[in-house]
C-alpha cells in the first residue's frame, strides 16, 4: 500500500464555537465588545425601566442593555426563529402577589423588541421568513471569534 501523507493540521484541533464555552463568560465578553464598538444606540429610557412587571427595581448594572443584547444574540445563535413573545417568556419570572401564590409573568416586550432591532441594525440578526429572527453569518462569525478568545483565556 501507498503511505499516506501526514496531515499538516492535527485532527483534534477544531474551531471553538459558542456552544463550547461558558455562557456567562461569553455574554460578558460580547457585551463588552458591543459597548466598545459603540454601534448600538441604547434607548434613553433604559436607565429608568424595570425589566418586567415581576421585578421590584430597575437593573443596577449600568451596562445591562448591552448584556441583554449579547444574551439574546447567544440565544439566537443556539436556536434561531425566536421572536419577541418567546424572549418575553425567557426573561419572565414569578410575580410576588403578596399573600396570594406567585404566578409567572412575562418580561418586558419593549426591551426585547428594542434589543432585537438594535442587533438587526448592526447586521447581527435578520428576520426569518417563518417569523422571528435568526443570526446572520457576520453575527455567527463575531460570536465564534469571541468564543475563541474566551476559550483561550480559560
Amino acid at each position: 500500500p501507498v503511505p499516506l501523507a501526514k496531515p499538516t493540521v492535527k485532527m483534534d484541533q477544531k474551531g471553538v464555537t459558542v456552544k463550547d464555552v461558558d455562557p456567562h463568560a461569553l455574554v460578558v465578553a460580547y457585551a463588552a465588545l458591543l459597548k466598545k464598538q459603540g454601534k448600538i444606540q441604547v434607548p434613553k429610557w433604559a436607565e429608568l425601566v424595570k425589566t418586567g412587571t415581576h421585578k421590584e427595581f430597575a437593573p443596577t448594572d449600568a451596562d445591562w442593555f448591552y448584556v441583554r443584547c449579547a444574551a439574546i444574540a447567544r440565544r439566537l445563535y443556539c436556536r434561531g426563529g425566536v421572536g419577541v413573545g418567546a424572549l418575553r417568556r425567557v426573561y419572565g419570572g414569578p410575580k410576588n402577589r403578596g399573600a396570594r401564590p406567585t404566578r409567572f409573568t412575562a418580561g418586558s416586550g419593549s426591551i426585547a423588541r428594542k434589543a432585537l432591532q438594535c442587533l438587526e441594525s448592526i447586521k447581527v440578526l435578520e428576520k426569518c421568513e417563518d417569523g422571528g429572527r435568526r443570526i446572520t453569518r457576520t453575527g455567527q462569525r463575531d460570536l465564534d471569534r469571541i468564543a475563541g478568545q474566551v476559550a483561550a483565556k480559560n
